[in-house]
């Protein structure tokens, strides 16, 4: 609510001659605050009572479209660079590399996520819980077993009046809670779809539309953008719109908008397609650590093959690992190179930053930016096995920086997100990706000047850096067969 607004409706209520002669300022304030909480519950009310009205009206039929798919599995990827012998490196000197274009990612932007059109009222009953298991984790919310809603069927006007039913004002606390659920488990927008998918598929049984009405209900009641569908066999298929566009998945093209339907591959259906006031897309972005249950994993021993070398034994949330090898691959702003940015702007989480950071900082202690950014490259260089995605995934598979961690096997891609997440997270400094076809590096922005390759990117300069070696090699030096390539940078 806008300030003035706010200031105008207290002055009129304080000057009214009954309000003025009879209650205090406190009181008028207290009745002002009812007053516009009744003004939302019925603005909510009309809302939802207009929307289950058009859904009774018939519902056009949309084909589907086939599925984005990522144009990196055909390129074929660069093997890793074997390390350079002792003379070349004692005679690097400074070289400028030339670049391609600058992607740019506004990283620091304020995490807001889908909010519902207007304040949900909290409301004074008797309640019983719902609990359910989301990635591994014990949740619960009010709501009732007795409060079942069963479809007489799958047309229009049976899921417009389950919609009624779940508009009703018995089921805000519901809402409420799992808004709840997404603040206390820092869920991102895909761990709160998949939350509500597990409590509607708990509470109603996996394969019933009652699930998949009372999903998209959820969500789009939390401020989402979805849309339901029925196909001709009268099953019922939410869809969510999303700011990325995600691979291998098939689509429907809604108002010049992607909608991804959850859990179809059919190829035609019978749509919803009108919009819900105040709706917003979800986003892929991953900005906090999601907090689940602990799950405590066997220790996985890893330790780098240099002088300096480190060794540290991890113990993981297979929880948080389940939740990471789930997640769709996508690219944002119609920019197939911010692919990777999801993943290296992805936070270790608190647990595994406990148990690593004491090790490196130890070992970087008393060096300089240079120094201790050569025994972090030396840590990711050495500490795991190289190995394509291809032949331990099938098909390309980029990991989260805690999956590098966690895995025997990594590549490229992989080995860049940790990096300069370690770079970013121990020494505070800027980094960049490099992406060359079939290859993924890094660059710092050193304080200090550094011998060896360097990029001139908006007047700073950025040290290129390759996490991806089969042993051992220092900052500042980039491999022969990539010196005359033009890479794309990413700055995020």
């Amino acid at each position: 609510m806008k300030k003035p607004v706010l200031i105008l409706g207290l002055c009129c209520l304080y000057l009214s001659p009954v309000n003025s002669q009879n209650q205090t300022p406190e009181e008028i304030y207290k009745q002002f605050k009812q007053q516009k909480v009744e003004e939302y519950i019925e603005f909510r009310n009309e809302i939802n009572k207009k929307y289950s009205e058009f859904m009774r009206h018939r519902w056009a039929w949309f084909n589907s479209e086939e599925s984005i798919e990522d144009r990196e599995k055909d390129v074929k990827p660069m093997p890793a660079p074997d390390a350079p012998d002792q003379n070349e490196l004692a005679n690097r000197k400074r070289e400028i590399l030339k670049y391609n274009d600058i992607i740019k990612i506004n990283n620091d932007r304020e995490d807001k996520q889908p909010k519902p059109i207007c304040p949900i009222k909290e409301i004074s009953q008797n309640e019983t819980y719902f609990k359910f298991t989301a990635y591994g984790t014990d949740m619960k919310v009010r709501f009732k077993e007795t409060s079942k809603y069963n479809l007489k069927g799958a047309e229009e006007n049976d899921v417009a009046d389950m919609w009624n039913y779940l508009s009703d004002s018995a089921f805000n606390n519901l809402i409420r809670d799992c808004l709840t659920l997404r603040i206390k488990h820092n869920l991102c927008d895909w761990a709160y779809l998949n939350t509500l998918k597990e409590l509607s598929r708990q509470y109603y049984g996996a394969e019933s539309n009652e699930a998949v009405v009372l999903q998209t209900f959820l969500f789009n009641q939390s401020g989402y953008k979805t849309r339901i569908g029925r196909s001709k066999s009268n099953r019922l298929y939410m869809m969510i719109a999303s700011n990325n566009t995600i691979y291998g998945k098939r689509y429907f093209n809604i108002q010049n908008e992607m909608f991804y339907p959850l859990d179809s591959e059919e190829n035609g259906l019978y749509i919803f397609a009108k919009d819900f006031p105040g709706e917003t897309s979800m986003s892929l972005d991953i900005r906090k650590e999601q907090k689940f249950d602990m799950a405590i994993s066997e220790p996985h021993l890893i330790k780098s093959k240099t002088k300096d070398s480190i060794s540290v034994d991890l113990k993981f949330n297979t929880n948080l690992m389940n939740f990471y090898l789930s997640y769709p691959q996508s690219h944002s702003n119609n920019d197939e190179m911010t692919k990777w940015i999801v993943y290296a702007s992805t936070p270790l989480s608190n647990d595994i930053k406990e148990q690593l950071y004491p090790v490196l900082k130890e070992k970087i202690n008393g060096k300089n930016e240079i120094e201790a950014a050569n025994i972090l490259i030396g840590f990711v260089q050495t500490a795991f096995e190289y190995k394509l995605d291809d032949i331990v995934w099938g098909q390309d598979h980029p990991f989260f920086p805690e999956e590098t961690l966690y895995y025997p096997f990594s590549d490229c891609e992989d080995r860049s997100a940790l990096f300069s997440t370690l770079v970013r997270d121990l020494l505070g400094l800027e980094t960049v990706l490099l992406y060359y076809p079939g290859h993924l590096a890094t660059a710092i922005k050193f304080n200090e000047k550094v011998e060896g390759e360097t990029l001139i990117i908006d007047e700073n300069e950025y040290t290129y850096c390759e996490p991806t070696c089969n042993s051992y090699v220092p900052v500042g030096w980039c491999p022969p067969n990539l010196k005359n390539s033009k890479p794309t940078v990413i700055k995020y």
